[in-house]
């Protein structure tokens, strides 16, 4: 393979004003980080409701949660997205459709779409995470807390819930690693994002290597970043004799 590599493409012009490529891969990286915290946000106290809705007792907030769960898990995660962004906008009220199409530029309404995208989409995993994460505890520990004295609500918020998240960091942190890869389907709708910027950068350098070479690695460093943060997370909050925490 007769290539030469050219890493000092990075710091030539991009002929718009005075950025340079590597301009372009922090604005997409910036963009890229936003997207997934928001969607993680939505994912996160959404998928949390439905987890705590499909154990409660009775048959239709377990039947609503599980719904959700099925119609967002088992539809493609790029069919979401342009439903969010072509579809939905022509169903909203007049005045919010307006809103969106002329009150908003070009670059908020994508980010808008892909953040409710994937927050709703990440919710349904994140309910699973959730659920699992209760069904996991002894019975015996719901069953002590009414016999206190404790609502529903309480026995949840202060038995139920504090142990189940610590328990579940793990699968969390995949999801929340999986959130900032999904991300990348953004660059379908236009928003500027970093597969996005890699790809424009490849076609004006004609350096279509080193743009894919970057954008891989500032990938695997974030990925990793986050891993190791996670990781120290799960260790000071795991609970001993379970899930692998010290006895």
């Amino acid at each position: 393979m007769n290539y030469h590599w050219d890493w000092g493409v990075f710091f030539k012009s991009t002929g718009v004003g005075s950025e340079i490529y590597l301009n372009w891969f922090v604005t997409g990286l910036g963009w890229t980080i936003a997207v997934a915290l928001a969607g993680w946000i939505i994912a996160l106290a959404l998928g949390s409701v439905l987890g705590v809705m499909r154990t409660l007792p009775g048959k239709a907030l377990p039947a609503i949660a599980s719904a959700y769960v099925e119609l967002f898990r088992n539809v493609p995660l790029l069919v979401q997205l342009f439903v969010w962004y072509f579809l939905v906008p022509d169903l909203l009220p007049t005045p919010l459709e307006m809103w969106y199409k002329q009150g908003l530029s070009p670059m908020q309404s994508q980010f808008l779409a892909v953040v409710i995208c994937l927050g709703l989409f990440t919710a349904a995993r994140v309910c699973e995470q959730v659920r699992t994460g209760i069904e996991a505890l002894p019975r015996g520990q719901r069953n002590a807390a009414l016999a206190m004295g404790f609502s529903t609500g309480q026995t949840y918020r202060h038995v139920l819930l504090p142990q189940a998240f610590r328990i579940i960091i793990p699968p969390l942190t995949s999801e929340f690693l999986n959130i900032f890869k999904n991300s990348s389907v953004a660059s379908l709708i236009g928003l500027m994002e970093l597969l996005a910027q890699t790809r424009q950068t490849a076609e004006f350098s004609a350096n279509f290597f080193e743009a894919f070479t970057m954008a891989t690695v500032i990938y695997f460093v974030l990925n990793m970043s986050l891993m190791t943060f996670m990781g120290w997370v799960e260790k000071r909050l795991r609970i001993p004799g379970m899930m692998g925490g010290s006895k």
